[in-house]
C-alpha cells in the first residue's frame, strides 16, 4: 500500500525503526485485534493500539463508566460517568487517530458468543479481571487457532504473557493453571486494590507485545511468564513449558469444545 502524507508523517516515527519500518507499519494498518476488556489493562492497551495504527480494533465490555474505575482506567472520563464503557473508549480512539475502525461490542462474553467474536480478528487481548473469562478465552483461542496475549493485575504487581499453543511447541494458559482457582482464594482489584499506573505499565507492555505478534518483530513472549513487582521495581521473565497431560492442548484432550464453560463475564481490573 502507498502512505498518504499524513500517515507518512503520523507513523514516521515507526517507520525509522529498522525493525519495523514501512512494511510493519503497513502489516500494523491490514490487522485486527479484539480487546476484551475497557478497564484498567484495557485503557492503556488501546490507546496505544490505536496510536499505532491498528487497523481494526474490537471492543468487548457490558459495564459502564463509574467513578471507581478513574483511578486507572485513563480512557475514560468523569463528564462519561454513566456512559457504556465501549463507546466511551471508542469515541477517544477515534479521535486520536482516523485510520483505525473501532468496533464496540457492548456485551457480556461467554460461550455462546465467544468463538464467533475472536474468530474475526487476528489477535486477541485479555484485558479481563476474572479466571472465567480467562479459561473461556484461553480455550477459544487454542480451538479458533488465534494467538492470546494475556495480562492480569493486583495489588502492586501484574503479570503478562504470550499463548499460542496451537502454532507450535508452546504452553497455553491451563499449562500453567489448569483450573480455576476456588472462588474467593484470590481477592479480585475491588477487594485487593491495584495500583492505578501499574495497569498503565503492563497495559503498554501487552501493547507492545501485541504489535509484536501482528509485525513478526522481535522475541515472542509465548513460552514465557513475565511478573512484576513494582513496589520493588522488579521484573522476573520465567519459562513456561508446555504440559503433556494438559486438558486442551496437551497429548490426550479433554477439552474439545466450549461445553465445559458456564456463563462467562468480562471484567475491569
Amino acid at each position: 500500500m502507498e502512505f498518504s502524507d499524513k500517515q507518512l508523517e503520523r507513523y514516521a516515527r515507526h517507520i525509522v525503526l529498522p525493525e519495523l519500518g514501512g512494511k510493519g507499519q503497513e502489516r500494523l494498518l491490514r490487522s485486527s485485534v479484539l480487546v476484551v476488556g475497557a478497564g484498567g489493562l484495557g485503557s492503556p492497551l488501546l490507546l496505544y493500539l490505536a496510536a499505532a495504527g491498528v487497523g481494526r480494533i474490537g471492543i468487548v465490555d457490558d459495564d459502564v463508566v463509574d467513578l471507581s474505575n478513574l483511578q486507572r482506567q485513563v480512557i475514560h472520563a468523569t463528564d462519561r460517568i454513566g456512559d457504556s464503557k465501549v463507546e466511551s473508549a471508542r469515541s477517544v480512539l477515534s479521535g486520536i487517530n482516523p485510520d483505525v475502525t473501532v468496533e464496540t461490542h457492548g456485551v457480556r462474553i461467554g460461550p455462546g458468543n465467544v468463538m464467533e467474536l475472536v474468530g474475526r480478528y487476528d489477535i486477541v487481548a485479555d484485558g479481563s479481571d476474572n479466571f472465567a473469562t480467562r479459561f473461556l478465552l484461553n480455550d477459544a483461542c487454542y480451538l479458533k487457532g488465534v494467538p492470546l496475549v494475556f495480562a492480569a493485575l493486583l495489588g502492586f504487581e501484574g503479570q503478562l504473557a504470550t499463548f499460542k499453543a496451537h502454532a507450535g511447541n508452546y504452553p497455553c494458559y491451563r499449562c500453567i493453571f489448569p483450573e480455576p482457582p476456588p472462588p474467593g482464594l484470590i481477592p479480585t482489584c475491588a477487594e485487593g486494590g491495584v495500583l492505578g499506573a501499574v495497569a498503565g505499565v503492563i497495559g503498554s507492555l501487552q501493547a507492545t507485545e501485541v504489535i509484536k505478534e501482528l509485525t513478526g518483530i522481535g522475541d515472542s513472549l509465548a513460552g514465557h511468564l513475565v511478573i512484576m513487582d513494582a513496589l520493588n521495581a522488579t521484573f522476573r521473565k520465567i519459562t513456561v513449558r508446555p504440559d503433556p497431560s494438559c486438558r486442551l492442548c496437551g497429548e490426550n484432550p479433554t477439552i474439545t469444545d466450549l461445553s465445559i464453560h458456564g456463563p462467562g463475564q468480562d471484567g475491569d481490573p
